[in-house]
């Protein structure tokens, strides 16, 4: 994978205007007939799908819904649901529907493009969310440093494969998708923290592949294949945490599952869940929350006419070497030392994380 694709500056993005959002998991319209939202234009919002990661329907939708609502500005929220095809055809409805913003979290950068192209034809105001579309002009990026989510990775790898005292341990590789720019930044952070360890020869470098469209199915599969290829695996390097998962119940099925340390991202249930029972090494939380207000709170004072403000945060986009205004927010390394950290925040709630196979292992992580 490419690396270097972005030259960070240090950012934050605000947004005059009030921060709301609003759908379902089909499409979410909302409006209020009051005040701002018959003034201000109506957005559009295209998440990716629901199967490579439960964020999107879990926390994105969400937070975005409640966001716009709050606001009291219309919002269209639809979900792809991993088709490119129909990506397309949801974003060609916003723009023929007149929306003021539209804002996208691409499949791959060449269909976002398109997307973009069109809405830029129409006078429409556009945010890359959470994935940057390489070429693709948008106006504005909100996301996470998605180089400092690797990082973290790599780190907390290092860290439980010391913990577990491991001697030259192969360390395989289960990337994201290699459409997915994310995902080459995300390997670009762990990379960085990882490769002194090969080049000492401390750790050994082991299978490394990238996993089509973050598919879970596919992803264990592949790791099936790497574990076979190589029985020496001693660390796992998982993108997120359904990856994660399709490694850990490979690992279970040879008996491996807690002597492995396996890294994630997402702080989904799953994984936070597997790193309460012993079989995950860590996770990455990335406050959406906080991502989804920014977005929204951009994307409100777009749809007003108002100038949005900004601060000093951009990056620069390595294809069209255009530098983009952006916000990119702080993520979190999680372990079981932390867990409650997540639960405090709202993200999960004990009762979705402390079933019962799980309740003494929560009491034990000072969730109550």
């Amino acid at each position: 994978m490419r690396k270097g694709l972005f030259a960070l500056a240090a950012v934050g993005l605000l947004a005059t205007g009030s921060m709301a959002a609003c759908g379902d998991d089909k499409a979410a319209d909302t409006g209020s007939s009051a005040g701002t939202a018959t003034k201000a234009g109506k957005v559009g919002v295209i998440l990716p799908d629901t199967k490579s990661s439960a964020r999107w329907e879990t926390a994105d939708l969400k937070y975005l819904t409640e966001a716009f609502k709050a606001a009291g500005v219309e919002a269209d929220i639809k979900n792809a649901q991993g088709d490119k095809a129909s990506f397309q055809t949801i974003a060609d409805g916003m723009i023929q529907e007149g929306v003021k913003v539209l804002m996208i979290v691409n499949l791959d950068s060449g269909t976002g493009k398109n997307v973009l192209d069109n809405a830029k034809k129409a006078g429409i105001a556009t945010i890359d969310y959470d994935r940057l579309t390489l070429g693709g002009g948008a106006n504005y990026y909100v996301s996470f440093d998605n180089v400092e989510v690797g990082k973290l990775q790599g780190q907390g790898l290092i860290d439980c494969l010391t913990a577990a005292k491991a001697t030259k341990p192969v360390v395989s590789f289960l990337n994201g998708s290699p459409t997915d720019n994310n995902a080459t930044l995300f390997k670009e952070g762990a990379v960085s923290v990882l490769q002194p360890k090969f080049d000492s020869g401390d750790y050994t470098k082991g299978p490394d592949d990238a996993v089509p469209d973050w598919d879970n199915a596919k992803g264990g599969t592949i790791f099936e294949q790497q574990l076979t290829k190589d029985p020496k695996i001693a660390g796992v390097l998982a993108a997120n945490d359904g990856l994660g998962n399709a490694a850990i119940e490979v690992l279970k099925k040879n008996k491996l599952n807690g002597k492995v340390p396996v890294t994630g991202q997402d702080a989904t249930v799953q994984g936070l869940q597997n790193i309460l029972a012993g079989d995950q090494c860590m996770t990455v939380y990335k406050a959406i929350k906080k991502e989804a207000d920014a977005a929204a709170g951009l994307a409100v004072a777009l749809a007003k006419s108002e100038t949005p403000t900004t601060a000093t945060g951009t990056v620069t986009d390595t294809e069209s070497k255009a530098t983009v205004p952006a916000v990119l927010l702080k993520p979190e390394a999680i372990t079981k030392a932390n867990v409650k950290t997540v639960v405090d925040d709202g993200f999960v709630t004990k009762a979705e994380l402390c079933t019962a196979a799980y309740a003494a292992a929560c009491t034990a992580a000072g969730i109550s």
